[in-house]
């Protein structure tokens, strides 16, 4: 069997480290992505592995140039891409809007919403130019609802809600499936960065019940993406069996 193509965004941990992990496994090389060239470079010799090809690209999403080189860079037996992941992502402060951090405003829609914006302008045309493909946008439960103190975060998950449907209005004459995955509650670096390091503060978001790991993330994203030619999965929400929104959980 041909091994797919995938590139995932923000591979160096978390959910897109799990996610490129599995489609190795999975009959799947992978383009890797991410500011950090250490851990990228990790990352491949732990996924090589799998036996399936590699290939790190160190970029800042956040910065359009950047991403128009790195996909401009890739050599020929990479460019056709089946699926691309747009992962990358986080939550940075929680605040009251009238005392937030512009800063950390900033950070947010700039790796949020314009960084899945510039990698998904530059890589979608190789797509379209073959007449297939499947683009998966990470969302987040903060997508479908709101929660005090996490205005602009939950914003730019909503923008990326509002995106997903209408790339696949867009992409749908391409023969491009679009689906979304909004996971709850889930263990990864996403808390320590939101509280900038604070370890201790970060675990006690997770403690009571059992939150989801990235792992699950991924088994959700294979599913998605190893479905049948005709079957699109268009939007799945995924929490916890202890978790029944945003702010509301069954913690013992």
């Amino acid at each position: 069997m041909k091994r797919r193509i995938a590139l995932i965004t923000g591979a160096t941990s978390g959910i897109g480290e799990a996610t490129a992990r599995r489609l190795a496994e999975n009959n799947f090389d992978v383009i890797i992505t991410g500011r950090r060239n250490g851990r990228l470079l990790e990352a491949k010799a732990n996924l090589e592995k799998s036996g399936g090809r590699v290939l790190p690209l160190c970029f800042d999403i956040r910065i359009e140039p950047e991403v128009k080189a790195a996909v401009e860079s890739l050599p020929d037996d990479w460019r056709a891409i089946d699926v691309l992941i747009n992962n990358a992502g986080l939550a940075a402060g929680l605040n009251p809007l009238q005392e937030g951090d512009i800063d950390d405003w900033n950070r947010m829609i700039d790796t949020n919403v314009k960084g899945l914006l510039y990698i998904t302008r530059y890589i979608s045309p190789l797509m379209v130019m073959r007449g297939e493909g499947h683009i998966v946008n990470v969302g987040s439960i903060s997508g479908k609802e709101v929660y005090p103190n996490g205005t602009v975060y939950c914003a730019t998950k909503h923008a990326v809600d509002a995106l997903t449907k209408g790339m696949r209005m867009d992409m749908l004459k391409h023969n491009i499936k679009v689906t979304q995955i909004c996971p709850g509650a889930v263990e990864t670096e996403f808390s320590i960065v939101r509280f900038r390091g604070d370890k201790e503060r970060a675990a006690a978001v997770y403690e009571g019940y059992e939150n989801l790991v990235a792992d699950d993330i991924a088994d959700c994203i294979h599913f998605v993406v190893s479905r049948p030619a005709h079957v699109a999965i268009s939007d799945l929400v995924v929490m916890p069996t202890a978790q029944a929104s945003a702010t509301l959980f069954n913690k013992k």
